[in-house]
């Protein structure tokens, strides 16, 4: 592990005690400074993550379909949604700013969006049944299949 700190002896005198003060201030400076870079940079990595099961067609497999919310510091990011069927599977994606999209979003999407945004990594409520193509009355409309 990485101490920038010097084992240095005691001080013997005021002016030893003044030195070694002034050493510390320079330390505690420069790693404030890093921990303000590093935390800068934390807002552009992926901090927070929301997903939603769901079944997107009535009588026809489980809830194998999902859409995952992946954002950052400043809710920017992507949300993806794959839509399961027995015949095949598609994914769309869409990029997310600020928490919004420019795209329409599905009520999946959204609802995956505001989970990431209350910094909750974890799964939202299964056993949803969405409609394909004809709006979502779950979490605020749009379907999946319109665009």
């Amino acid at each position: 592990m990485f101490y920038p700190f010097k084992k240095k002896k005691e001080p013997e005198n005021l002016k030893e005690l003044l030195l070694q003060f002034k050493d510390l201030k320079r330390d505690f400076e420069k790693i404030s400074k890093e921990l303000e870079n590093l935390k800068e940079e934390g807002k552009f990595s992926v901090q927070k993550v929301g997903i939603i099961r769901f079944n997107p067609f009535k009588d026809v497999g489980g809830n194998q379909s999902f859409s995952i919310a992946l954002l950052d510091g400043n809710d920017d990011g992507l949300v993806l949604t794959s839509l399961y069927t027995k015949e095949g599977n598609r994914v769309y994606g869409k990029p997310i700013k600020a928490g919004l999209s420019e795209y329409l979003l599905s009520g999946e999407e959204k609802e995956a969006i505001e989970y990431a945004k209350r910094k909750k990594s974890k799964f939202g409520p299964e056993g949803k049944q969405a409609s394909y193509g004809t709006g979502n009355t779950t979490a605020g409309g749009g379907g999946l299949g319109t665009h």
